[in-house]
């Protein structure tokens, strides 16, 4: 008799992951939730207070080759967080709060100890942000992916009120760019890194580096910085025109993505601070100005567009509630296009 453990399933450690997995998500419920862990779908029942007209934006994303660095670790609770924070900072650029979260995670060999730090990660970063982590999927596949390897993937659906989405059609030449900084890579430019500092300098997770102030994996491993938090006091004030998540692509190719026709963007070099493992993946790489700057968000995590008259109030609502923020550029007439100066 052949059963489905023999072919690589194991049924009783999906019954023990999920029993872990409703434990840490009804940790992240609030009074909309509806339904528990376990449901085929799951129940949400929004409520739009002081909304004249709510439009609802959704987007979803994963954390590439981050993972890697969370196999060869065999730390697995910081990878959900950046997840959420990833999601939630490419619905804020429209202005959106969140609604709620749903995880995918996908694994050749399901370990139930794994996927509750997984989710344990996930399920921080809902209640931090007020986003409930209200249903998911956890596939095992045996044959697909490696041993002790796995893909994970979040979904997010959050709501604006229309008069108050962000969508860069009012920005104009002679407006400000603000940025706001990040902590390290984030979730983005992990194959180049990798590829640098294993390959290239050799070193090992565990490799203290002097120029980093920690190990390997302590860089790699730092948290995305979710931006909800700093901005939200600005949602709908009207005061911000655009905003650009500075995730694969950097500064470079983000930027575009929210400009109106006949408007560019003018960079400041020196500006702003580059992180140290940035001026040391790039002189390990001997990596072109453009290139480090499309890889990587090169210490710009998010920014903002205002208009000039309205930048020095925004930056001191920023620094009077404790976050950093820097003056890095201006808009322009120009084809869509960012340059450095």
């Amino acid at each position: 008799m052949v059963t489905y453990r023999d072919a690589g399933v194991n049924l009783a450690a999906a019954q023990e992951a999920k029993r872990r997995i409703r434990h840490l998500a009804q940790t992240t419920f609030n009074a909309q939730v509806l339904s528990d862990i376990g449901s085929f779908g799951a129940l949400f029942r929004p409520t739009f207070a002081g909304a004249t007209d709510p439009v609802l934006v959704a987007s979803a994303d994963g954390v590439g080759t981050k993972l890697k660095i969370a196999f060869l670790t065999g730390i697995h609770h910081t990878v959900g967080y950046d997840l959420v924070a990833h999601c939630i900072n490419d619905i804020l650029v429209q202005g959106a709060r969140p609604l709620f979260f749903l995880d995918y995670i996908a694994t050749g060999r399901l370990a139930p100890s794994i996927v509750a730090a997984i989710v344990d990660g996930l399920a921080r970063a809902c209640r931090n942000f007020g986003c409930p982590l209200i249903g998911g999927e956890t596939a095992e596949m045996p044959g697909f992916y490696g041993d002790g390897e796995y893909d994970i993937a979040g979904f997010i659906v959050g709501w604006v009120d229309r008069p108050h989405i962000i969508d860069g059609k009012t920005i104009r030449p002679g407006d400000v760019v603000l940025g706001l900084p990040s902590v390290g890579l984030h979730t983005n430019g992990y194959s180049l890194a990798r590829k640098l500092f294993f390959e290239t300098a050799r070193y090992e997770t565990d490799t203290q580096v002097e120029a980093l102030g920690c190990t390997v994996a302590e860089e790699l491993l730092k948290p995305h910085q979710c931006y909800l938090p700093a901005l939200e006091p600005l949602l709908g004030s009207g005061q911000v025109k655009g905003l650009a998540h500075i995730t694969g692509g950097g500064l470079l190719d983000n930027l575009p993505r929210i400009l109106p026709e006949g408007c560019a963007v003018e960079l400041r070099r020196g500006s702003w601070p580059i992180l140290p493992v940035f001026s040391h993946l790039v002189a390990l790489g001997q990596l072109p100005e453009e290139e480090s700057h499309r890889v990587f968000n090169m210490g710009i995590g998010m920014a903002l567009v205002v208009a000039a008259g309205d930048a020095d109030a925004v930056s001191q609502n920023f620094r009077a509630r404790g976050y950093e923020v820097f003056t890095i550029g201006q808009i322009i007439a120009g084809d869509q296009t960012v340059r450095l100066t």
